[in-house]
Parts: C-alpha cells; sequence; structure tokens
C-alpha cells in the first residue's frame, strides 16, 4: 500500500471533509494506464512549471501581496506605495526590482517620477480570484 504524504493542515481538511487517513492514498498500487495516457497532454511542462514556481515564491511573501493589492487598482509612484503599505521607499523599490525582474510590474516615467503598475492581466485576474475565493472584498 503506497501512503501519501499529508501534512497537518491538509489533514484536517481531509477530515473535515469526513474522509479518513487511510481514504486519502490508494488501497493497492495500481497504475491505471488509460488514465495516465490521457492525463500526460495535459502535464504541466517542466520548464514552464519551473518559471511558473518562480512566479508563485515571489508572490509568496505578504509584503509583496500588499503591493500588488495596491496596483491592483491603479498605477503609483514609490512614494504612495510606501506610504500605502507602511514600509519604507528603500524596501519598496527592492520589491519593485524583483517584480520588473520577473516581468510583473510595468512603469513608466513623468519627469522624475517612475509609476508602477501591473504588466498585463495575468497576474491581476490570479489577485483578483484568490482574493474572492478567500472572501476578500477589497479585490
Amino acid at each position: 500500500m503506497v501512503k501519501k504524504a499529508v501534512s497537518k493542515k491538509n489533514v484536517d481538511k481531509y477530515q473535515d471533509d469526513g474522509a479518513s487517513l487511510e481514504q486519502l492514498g490508494c488501497d493497492e498500487h495500481l497504475v491505471h494506464l488509460d488514465s495516465v495516457r490521457a492525463s500526460m497532454p495535459k502535464l504541466l511542462p517542466l520548464d514552464k512549471a519551473k518559471e511558473m514556481a518562480e512566479i508563485f515564491a515571489v508572490l509568496a511573501d505578504p509584503n509583496r501581496l500588499r503591493l500588488v493589492s495596491a496596483l491592483a487598482s491603479q498605477e503609483l509612484c514609490v512614494c504612495d506605495l510606501a506610504a500605502l503599505t507602511h514600509m519604507s521607499e528603500s524596501a519598496v523599490c527592492h520589491q519593485l526590482r524583483l517584480f520588473k525582474v520577473m516581468r510583473l510590474v510595468k512603469y513608466r516615467r513623468e519627469g522624475r517620477k517612475i509609476y508602477y503598475s501591473l504588466a498585463g492581466s495575468t497576474i491581476f485576474n490570479l489577485y483578483s480570484v484568490l482574493a474572492e475565493d478567500l472572501g476578500d472584498s477589497q479585490a
């Protein structure tokens, strides 16, 4: 019998659903070749999975997510973002630099000010769907 590794958080979730730990794994080790073959074309290629994992890793920080939430509604400059999030301008610049490298934000210069906004709709949609799913009325 193959047992599935389950974290305490997931155990609680499954127990809330009425499933026992034994129901989380397979009763017997049997590969269903038809299911495997049908799923193969839909399996995410490793290089794309790595790229997506990098983006999720960047977004796996509460301060960065707060910056995304601020930029989800409008473009803002570093000073505005720092005031809004109660972060130092230096910290905001550091996070924005990381966002730029990952192509998550775009920017435009107006005189000496630089205004940032989310690049494309993908990050906005990801943030909005997750915020809505978690019951946040701010998204």
